[in-house]
């Protein structure tokens, strides 16, 4: 039963859309399992980039089957385009390949108001949402009112949600944040219309299907988004995302047992960044942001925000190991550091004078800390043409081996570009 989870081990943004894209092309069907078009996956295959928010990014393999699972919030204008804009590439070109759970939650335009109205009013204390309607949506699915997408294709359950989610957020919206109100009706005969294109593409079971595969030993990637830092539950609360992030989230959002999975497997670049508020102990100062910034194309993939920029810092990511169980890791953007005469490493954080190795859970606290470095010699060689790891420069692969041993975990794949051929492997996926 080859179930594999791959998950962010940062604070999202670690390149999680190329990996599965490589893994992919071993695998037989990719399932995402949380978050919603507020995650941005970008693939880059011969020069040619795709930017994907809620497929699965095997899409690109034909003989890939794609699933998104129930504990998906699915914006579905957002999902039509992205199936339109695959087709008219020419991928996508069956619609077997995609499959979209009866179970998911729909995601509305009063969704998106709502989180763009909060975040207005909050002022200075905003958390820096995407304004893409997660957290409002998720709220929906746990009071029990949320529109199913199997409520779609039943007209009268459909108008019948409508109405009565519309009481509550039109209140909401109208007398609460001054906005203007939702009207049922043209929304009603949109998703109707949304309906019949997206009914090829649906799956009333898929817990089922994903079973069926791993039982009949078929390779299976549970792909997650955004990253362990901005789980809901175990990140830097209140800036986080509003679902879970970290690997038990594969299980739950997809109805999977935890005995049917085989490896789980870390996401990080080889420096760290942030979108949005809160705790990063590893800031760099402007100069060297900015640089990290250009070098690296530290841009949100779906908000064009740029990301907060700092050194690798490790004692997050032995928390992420932790809380996710991690069994390896794939080291990200190695190529991005070139040309620093040297590279820091936090190994450690100070917190009122006294040196801790173990991440605060509690955001204030994580504030105050002062990062502990380990510097490392740099290189400048030009790492996108490199093909083995035994390849890379001294520095570079002293680097690897300095953060391997210091985390005691396994790193088996190594990203030196953004292209599927600027992979290098250390341990084959699927062994």
């Amino acid at each position: 039963m080859p179930g594999i989870i791959v998950v962010g081990a940062q604070w999202g943004d670690e390149g999680k859309g190329k990996v599965v894209d490589v893994f992919s092309a071993n695998a037989d069907l990719v399932v995402r399992y949380q978050g919603g078009a507020n995650a941005g996956h970008t693939l880059v295959v011969n020069g040619v980039k795709t930017v994907l928010h809620l497929i699965p990014s095997g899409v690109l393999h034909p003989k890939c089957m794609c699933m998104i699972a129930p504990g998906v919030v699915l914006d579905v204008e957002e999902v039509i385009k992205e199936i339109r804009d695959l087709k008219a590439a020419g991928v996508l070109t069956n619609p077997e390949q995609l499959r979209i759970s009866d179970q998911c939650t729909v995601l509305l335009s009063y969704h998106r108001k709502l989180d763009a109205a909060r975040e207005t009013a909050a002022g200075n204390e905003k958390i820096g949402t995407t304004g893409k309607g997660i957290g409002p949506a998720y709220e929906d699915r746990a009071a029990r009112k949320a529109v199913l997408f199997g409520d779609l294709f039943d007209r009268e359950r459909l108008k019948q949600k409508l109405e009565s989610s519309l009481k509550e957020k039109n209140f909401m919206l109208t007398k609460y944040y001054g906005e203007e109100a939702v009207d049922a009706e043209p929304l009603y005969a949109r998703l109707l219309e949304l309906a019949t294109e997206l009914e090829p593409y649906r799956s009333k079971d898929t817990s089922l299907v994903i079973h069926k595969a791993l039982k009949a030993g078929k390779k299976v990637l549970f792909e997650g988004a955004q990253g362990t830092m901005l789980d809901l539950l175990h990140g830097t609360y209140p800036f986080v995302t509003s679902s879970s992030t970290i690997s038990g989230s594969a299980c739950i959002g997809t109805g999977i047992g935890p005995g049917m999975m085989q490896k789980i497997i870390g996401i990080t670049k080889a420096y760290t960044t942030r979108v949005g508020s809160g705790p990063f102990p590893t800031e760099m100062n402007a100069e060297l942001s900015e640089r990290l910034r250009t070098e690296g194309g530290e841009f949100g993939a779906t908000t064009g925000r740029p990301r907060r920029c700092g050194w690798l810092d490790l004692v997050a990511l032995k928390y992420a190991i932790r809380v996710n169980g991690l069994t390896s890791l794939a080291l990200m953007k190695l190529d991005v550091l070139s040309g620093h005469e040297k590279i820091d490493v936090c190994t450690a954080y100070k917190l009122d004078g006294v040196e801790i190795k173990d991440l605060p859970v509690n955001s204030h606290d994580l504030e105050r800390v002062e990062p502990v470095y380990r510097s490392l010699a740099g290189w400048n060689e030009d790492l996108q043409q490199v093909r083995t790891i035994q390849d890379l420069p001294q520095a570079a692969r002293d680097f690897v081996q300095f953060v391997a041993t210091e985390i005691a975990t396994p790193i088996d794949v190594v990203s030196v570009g953004p292209g599927r051929e600027q992979t290098l492997w250390i341990k084959p996926l699927f062994a």
